[in-house]
C-alpha cells in the first residue's frame, strides 16, 4: 500500500470517528463543525475536477452552490404556504429534491459553460464571475424569498428509513455523499475521458491535432462539476436550514479555490484537507480577531511556495497524486 492511500485511509477513518470522539469528549459542537467541513469539501472536490485537471479557473462555481440551496428553500417555502410551483404541489422528499437540484445546477452549468468556454484564460475567469454575480443579484431581487436577507427553511428533507433530523445521522449521510462523489471523480479522472481532459491542460494544441474536440470534453467536465457543487448546496441548506444570496457570491468561489490551493490542486483528496484547514483556521482565528484573513494569507503563500501540490502533496511526499 502506497503512502498516498495510507494518508487517504487516515483522513476517512478520522472522519468516520468524529461522532464517537464527540460523544466521548461530550463536545456536541464537533459534529456540527465537521459536517460543515464535509459539505464544503464536496463543493471543493467538484471544483477541483475542472480546476486541477482541466485548468479551468471558474470564479462562478458558487452560483451552483446557491442554486442547490435555493431549490431546497423555494420548494420548502411553497409547501409551507400551501402553494404550487408551476402546478406542482411540491415535495419534501430528498429522493426528489436533491436530484432535481443537481439537474437544475447541471443545466445552468451547461448554459454557463457553453458560453464561457468559447473564451480562455482571463476572459473565461471574468465571464464565469459575471454569471455568478448575475445570479447573486437575481437572488437578492427575489423579495418573496427574503431578498438580501435570505430565507429560513422550516424542515430538513426526508429520506425513508433515515432520520436526518438527527445531527449524527445527517453527518454520516453527508460523509457518505462525499465518499461517493470522490469515488465518482476518481473514476472520471482515471478514465479515458479524464486522460483527454488532462491532456488539454498540458498541451491543448497537441490534443486538438490528435482529433479531440476541447469544447465537448471541457463542457462535460464543467457540467459534472456544477452538479456536484449543486449537491453541496443542497446539503448546506439542509444543514443550516437557511439559504441566502451569499451562497452564490464570488467570495464563496474564492473560498473554494483557497481550499483547493491549500489542500492540493489536481489531487481530488487534497480539497478535503483544504476545506478542513481553511474552515478550521476560520473557526479558531475568528475567536481572536475579525481580521482572521490576515493570518490566512501568509499560510496560503507558504503552501504555494513550499508545496506545489498543497498539504496533501506534502504529506504524500510530493509524488504524482493522480
Amino acid at each position: 500500500m502506497t503512502r498516498k492511500y495510507i494518508i487517504v485511509g487516515i483522513i476517512f477513518a478520522l472522519l468516520l470517528l468524529v461522532p464517537p470522539i464527540a460523544n466521548v469528549s461530550d463536545d456536541t459542537f464537533l459534529v456540527s463543525m465537521v459536517t460543515r467541513f464535509v459539505i464544503y469539501a464536496l463543493a471543493a472536490v467538484s471544483l477541483d475536477l475542472i480546476l486541477g485537471y482541466g485548468a479551468l479557473v471558474s470564479f462562478g462555481h458558487a452560483a451552483f452552490f446557491g442554486i442547490g440551496g435555493y431549490v431546497v428553500g423555494i420548494i420548502g417555502f411553497h409547501m409551507d404556504m400551501g402553494d404550487t410551483i408551476f402546478g406542482w404541489a411540491g415535495s419534501n422528499s430528498a429522493l426528489i429534491i436533491w436530484p432535481l437540484a443537481m439537474i437544475i445546477a447541471a443545466l445552468v452549468g451547461l448554459v454557463m459553460g457553453a458560453l464561457s468556454l468559447r473564451t480562455s484564460g482571463i476572459q473565461f475567469i471574468m465571464i464565469t464571475l459575471a454569471f455568478a454575480q448575475m445570479l447573486y443579484f437575481v437572488l437578492v431581487g427575489l423579495v418573496q424569498y427574503g431578498g438580501d436577507d435570505g430565507m429560513s427553511i422550516t424542515n430538513r428533507n426526508v429520506i425513508p428509513g433515515i432520520d436526518i433530523d438527527d445531527n449524527v445521522t445527517f453527518y454520516y449521510l453527508c460523509l457518505a455523499m462525499l465518499i461517493v462523489w470522490v469515488w465518482v471523480c476518481r473514476r472520471i479522472v482515471n478514465s479515458p475521458f479524464g486522460m483527454v481532459l488532462r491532456g488539454f491542460k498540458q498541451n491543448e494544441r497537441r490534443n486538438i491535432n490528435l482529433g479531440y474536440a476541447p469544447m465537448r470534453y471541457k463542457l462535460t467536465a464543467f457540467v459534472i462539476s456544477a452538479a456536484g457543487t449543486g449537491l453541496a448546496g443542497v446539503l448546506w441548506a439542509n444543514y443550516a436550514l437557511y439559504a441566502s444570496p451569499d451562497m452564490a457570491s464570488w467570495l464563496k468561489s474564492g473560498e473554494l479555490m483557497a481550499m483547493i490551493v491549500l489542500g492540493g490542486m489536481g489531487t481530488i483528496f487534497g480539497p478535503i484537507i483544504g476545506a478542513a484547514v481553511y474552515l478550521g483556521l476560520e473557526q479558531v482565528l475568528t475567536a481572536w480577531t475579525e481580521n482572521w484573513m490576515l493570518f490566512l494569507g501568509p499560510v496560503l503563500i507558504l503552501v504555494v511556495l513550499f508545496s506545489r501540490r498543497g498539504i496533501f502533496g506534502w504529506l504524500v511526499g510530493g509524488r504524482n497524486n493522480d
